[in-house]
């Protein structure tokens, strides 16, 4: 078992001196899956999976940080989330208060100048967890080097939905006209205005499906799908994610 660590530290010094100087997404998703399977696997009430769920995004930041990748989107909760227990819904916002408050102090988000933005239908979320959220957001308004952006309350159908919604109204005031809709208009209108789209999205735990996460900005992502529980995510895990994204080569459709 002693052997496990020095190999494990020589697997990842192979693996970054691969990657350290290939080309980098400017741009991740990460879709934050398996967090109740992996409590269940090791005995605990599925809830728990959440609480090593939440830890791991910290070091997920740390890794990122490292390869210089400036815009971090996680799928944190959807819209269809709501539909769990009771309980395990209460956990969640509970975790998810609770981290978006500790990154508010957090030396490492200063230092780093990481801005903070959460996405989604925030209407259906506590007046207490969006105080929080705007706090964060107010706080980090003016970091300018790496950008955090935390899907909450979210879903890709909800988004461009609401998208619509926006550009219908433009046209019955008579702002746009029918002919001026495109991608561009769009794009411009859904929660990610102003955030370029993903280069990579990666998702744990073994399932290989979006699950409504970025539909529209994930044209042209390449997709990573890993089956280990996303508590149990290392860097390994993530620097091999990244390995295969700098091994496919990228022609936009060309």
């Amino acid at each position: 078992m002693k052997l496990l660590p020095v190999i494990y530290r020589f697997y990842e010094k192979i693996l970054w001196s691969q990657i350290k100087d290939g080309p980098r997404p400017h741009h991740i998703g990460v879709i934050l899956d398996g967090n109740r399977r992996f409590a269940r696997g090791k005995g605990m009430e599925a809830t728990k999976g959440h609480v090593f769920g939440a830890d791991k995004v910290e070091d997920l930041l740390r890794w990122c940080w490292k390869l210089d990748i400036k815009i971090i989107t996680l799928y944190a909760f959807s819209t269809e989330n709501f539909s769990r227990s009771e309980e395990e819904v209460k956990t969640l916002m509970e975790l998810l208060a609770n981290k978006i408050k500790k990154f508010q102090a957090e030396p490492s988000i200063k230092k780093n100048k990481v801005r903070i933005k959460v996405i989604g239908r925030l209407e259906y979320l506590s007046k207490e967890l969006n105080e929080e959220i705007a706090r964060a957001e107010e706080l980090t308004k003016d970091h300018d080097n790496f950008f955090l952006n935390i899907a909450i309350s979210y879903g890709g159908r909800a988004e461009i939905i609401d998208a619509v919604k926006k550009i219908a109204c433009q046209v019955e005031k008579k702002e746009i006209s029918v002919e001026e809709i495109d991608e561009e208009l769009l794009s411009k209108n859904l929660y990610t205005n102003g955030i370029p789209d993903p280069d990579l999205i990666i998702r744990t735990s073994g399932e290989e499906r979006l699950s409504g996460f970025l539909l529209w900005q994930s044209a042209y992502s390449e997709l990573y799908f890993t089956e280990v529980f996303w508590p149990a995510f290392r860097m390994i895990d993530f620097w091999r994610a990244i390995r295969i994204y700098q091994q496919r080569e990228r022609r936009y459709g060309k």
